[in-house]
């Protein structure tokens, strides 16, 4: 035999066995529940409570990183400033620090005894054990996905497109909605829902600030909490269906991913 077809086969053997590590325990929980067992968790009213706080407290999250991240994705890719490093280095420390020490630091600064947390108190808002605590915890550890993804967006545009568009009379902003975020909304949603997925999988941060929170007259906890309490109380049989209902919610996440991916290759 060739070195290189032992090359091959050494490698067909080693990605194989890798795959099968990544895939084998999830088919294996998935299979383990049947779909009455799946259906009757989901009608539970603390496992459908928390899945949906989880659901909306993600999608709030998303939705203020898509107002402020936007922006500071499209100076990133197209300005030169003074400390941009320093700003783009800042932007991927949530994924690297422990997400337990990101919730601590958030409680330093919307604590109702620090500052910042006094001025939202006087506003009405209050971060600790409530529905806000989670979304900022859940932004906070998320929101380098979207920024990231926007950034690339944005600099796969063409920079002649909108000089062209600017030579014609429009104005900044008319060059920005009509000509940037059009032909960057692929990477801009594929952003969004990689950063949804993962301010919704989050167990650490959303520990320290808010455990169970009240959300629309039901306490409830999100989605990973849920699992981790009901395995530590009851044990691994009685988590298994919500952690099966976890794992589908997050592959249909996926999917939806891998489409406007493939999608945006072919374009």
């Amino acid at each position: 035999m060739k070195k290189a077809d032992i090359m091959t086969l050494v490698f067909v053997v080693l990605g194989f066995s890798m795959a099968i590590f990544i895939a084998g325990p999830i088919l294996k929980l998935l299979f383990s529940s049947s779909l009455g067992t799946l259906r009757t968790a989901l009608l539970e009213k603390s496992v459908y409570s928390s899945i949906l706080m989880t659901a909306y407290s993600a999608a709030f999250a998303t939705v203020i990183g898509l107002v402020f991240g936007v922006p500071l994705a499209y100076l990133l890719a197209r300005k030169n400033f003074i400390c941009k490093r320093i700003v783009e280095g800042l932007i991927d420390i949530p994924v690297v620090i422990p997400h337990s020490a990101a919730g601590i630091a958030l409680l330093f600064v919307f604590g109702s005894r620090f500052l910042t947390g006094r001025f939202f108190k006087f506003l009405g808002v209050s971060f600790f054990n409530s529905i806000a605590g989670v979304i900022i915890a859940m932004l906070f550890v998320s929101i380098p996905f979207l920024l990231n993804a926007a950034r690339e967006g944005f600099e796969s545009v063409d920079v002649r497109l909108e000089k062209v568009a600017r030579t014609l009379g429009a104005s900044p902003w008319q060059t920005f909605f009509r000509i940037s975020l059009p032909l960057a909304w692929r990477s801009i949603l594929s952003g969004s829902i990689m950063m949804w997925a993962r301010g919704a999988s989050e167990f650490g941060a959303v520990l320290v600030l808010a455990y169970h929170v009240n959300f629309f007259g039901n306490y409830a906890c999100v989605t990973p909490i849920l699992v981790a309490d009901r395995f530590n109380s009851f044990g691994l049989e009685y988590a298994r269906p919500v952690t099966a209902i976890v794992i589908l919610i997050s592959l249909l996440c996926f999917i939806l991913l891998r489409v406007l991916a493939r999608h945006r290759k072919t374009k």
